[in-house]
């Protein structure tokens, strides 16, 4: 959702603030982003294959607290100039049910949890590491690690592959899972679930944008859509059979030497989003 012609529109007419009314309304509180580096898109990153091989993490980010839900937000008129506010708030119970998806799905991965804040100078951070670490004593068997989000950005570059379970708050997961995105060679191959407690819907999409600039050309890649509904498959529906099924036509596909545009590279084959489809499809 969103495009270039609702840019100018104010902040409650915009598309984009649907999206987080939606997360709201359906307490939509954890956003998985798995960011894997595939062997056969290691020439597709912008980083040397040494550094980008074997990369697979998992960015849990908070979705429905922080800074863009604080209140209170808001343009406001002052003695002679306007103010803009924005609040950045976390209570113990929102940071505490965020760890535990991440110590949990942790459980599931490589054993290693790194929160991400800024613990140095926001007292918000200070709360969420601190809540964190009392988590961390419900999991022996997984690994905590704290790292500044400054560092962090330079470490997701310098070095990816040390990461396993990134658990982050709401700003600092959407820029840095953008970062993780990059790694893998195109923001278009990555899938996302939002999910919340047990029994709840949950929400899968990409994590790029519309991309008003492309649409209707054929184009698009249509991977992270697709690796997407095998998110909603695992995560949403239970049916991780069903989600492999479709994580390996997409590999299949890959093997194939078939590209979209945005993963291509000398020696592999060129298509639009809709052949790429349907060679999915036929893979499955």
């Amino acid at each position: 959702m969103g495009g270039e012609q609702w840019d100018t529109l104010p902040n409650h007419l915009r598309p984009e603030r649907a999206l987080l009314g939606l997360r709201a309304g359906l307490g939509l509180f954890a956003n998985l982003r798995p960011a894997a580096v595939l062997p056969q898109l290691i020439e597709a990153s912008p980083l040397k294959a040494t550094v980008v091989a074997g990369v697979d993490l998992l960015v849990v980010r908070e979705l429905t607290g922080g800074i863009y839900f604080g209140q209170p937000k808001g343009i406001f008129a002052g003695e002679g100039q306007r103010r803009g506010v924005n609040t950045m708030a976390y209570t113990e119970a929102e940071v505490d049910r965020i760890a535990h998806v991440a110590f949990q799905a942790a459980r599931q991965r490589r054993g290693q949890v790194c929160s991400v804040d800024k613990a140095n100078v926001l007292e918000v951070s200070q709360l969420w590491r601190e809540r964190v670490t009392a988590i961390a004593a419900e999991y022996p068997e997984v690994a905590l690690s704290h790292l500044y989000v400054d560092n962090a950005a330079m470490q997701l570059v310098r070095n990816p592959g040390q990461f396993d379970v990134i658990l982050t708050g709401n700003l600092f997961g959407d820029i840095l899972s953008d970062i993780a995105a990059v790694l893998t060679g195109s923001i278009g191959m990555l899938p996302s679930a939002s999910v919340g407690a047990p029994g709840t819907p949950g929400l899968f999409e990409p994590v790029h944008g519309s991309a008003p600039d492309i649409a209707g050309r054929d184009l698009a890649n249509p991977m992270a859509q697709v690796l997407s509904a095998a998110m909603l498959l695992r995560y949403g529906l239970g049916q991780p059979e069903a989600a492999t099924a479709i994580e390996q036509a997409v590999t299949k596909v890959l093997d194939d030497g078939l590209r979209t545009g945005d993963i291509w590279a000398e020696g592999t084959t060129k298509v639009g989003c809709r052949a790429m489809g349907a060679a999915i499809l036929a893979a499955l």
